[in-house]
């Protein structure tokens, strides 16, 4: 494992992306458990991707253009769906300090279906990966397992570290009716724009 793929994936999973936007909110909604419980999610929604690229899947996605709009248009759709729902206050990310009744297992499921429907995932990592593994590496799918590990570590470190952090601020914003607003909105505006982003990806 190099220094570079230390820096490129700290760099990559702390962009802002649905993952990071998601277990933003649930710290927000839920305080620090659902925080982590989310990253958690998204961790492992991370890992379809990662054995479709190491198993050569992925190349399926960037060949066949009926494939990966399929897959497309169903993450669209799911984050169009988790807009709306933070516009109208509803499902695991209200952010008005009212208990919800989602249990750990919606949370986690809603978490792995925004980076599950993400054909985008499976071509990055099909591209990313081998530039970390040398040609004359002894076992190149040994040396692909241990930096996916690696990057699922990494991005459920920061993603949870996301979500605390929003969950520290949570006391703020639930006794204020003007910034629980101006959240909710910001929230629904940013899956409805990572859904336009998704929308308008090409292979």
């Amino acid at each position: 494992m190099s220094m570079e793929f230390l820096i490129t994936t700290l760099i990559i999973v702390a962009s802002p992306g649905t993952g990071a936007i998601y277990t933003l909110a649930a710290g927000l909604s839920g305080g620090a458990r659902a925080s982590v419980i989310a990253a958690f999610g998204c961790t492992l929604g991370i890992i379809p991707h990662l054995l479709a690229a190491i198993s050569g899947l992925a190349a399926l996605l960037h060949t066949s253009a009926m494939a990966f709009q399929a897959l497309k248009w169903l993450g669209v759709a799911y984050l169009l769906y988790m807009a709306w729902s933070m516009f109208l206050e509803r499902g695991v990310l209200r952010v008005d300090g009212a208990p919800t009744d989602k249990s750990t297992r919606q949370v986690i499921a809603s978490a792995i279906l925004i980076n599950l429907l993400n054909p985008k995932l499976s071509i990055f990592f099909f591209a990313f990966l081998p530039q970390f593994v040398t040609p004359d590496q002894a076992s190149p799918i040994t040396l692909m397992l241990k930096l996916s590990l690696i990057f699922m570590a990494l991005t459920f470190i920061i993603f949870a570290g996301y979500g605390v952090f929003a969950a520290y601020l949570r006391r703020h914003i639930v006794s204020n009716p003007t910034v629980q607003s101006w959240m909710r909105r910001s929230f629904a505006t940013a899956f409805g724009l990572l859904a336009v982003q998704l929308a308008l990806a090409s292979r």
